[in-house]
């Protein structure tokens, strides 16, 4: 796993840098579920992969200064 600390960064872009390999990781977990046929399992690791994202993009924006509003997900 790469070290998302670095030298002289912020604390934000590090906690971002945490998430995203924490969905890496939920994505990756719920790909193998639905290959041993353990759907909820995946389901959950799916949408814990997607939190995780989302908290890394509120991080950037934060640290971007963006004013504009993060999209709405799409209903499925």
């Amino acid at each position: 796993m790469i070290d998302p600390e670095t030298d002289g960064s912020s604390p934000v872009l590090d906690e971002a840098a945490r998430e995203l390999q924490a969905a890496q990781h939920d994505a990756q977990v719920a790909f193998d579920c639905i290959a041993l046929g353990d759907f909820d399992r995946a389901h959950t690791h799916a949408l814990t992969a997607r939190v995780a994202v989302d908290a890394a993009v509120t991080a950037l924006t934060a640290v971007l200064g963006e004013a504009a509003p993060i999209p709405a997900r799409p209903k499925y």
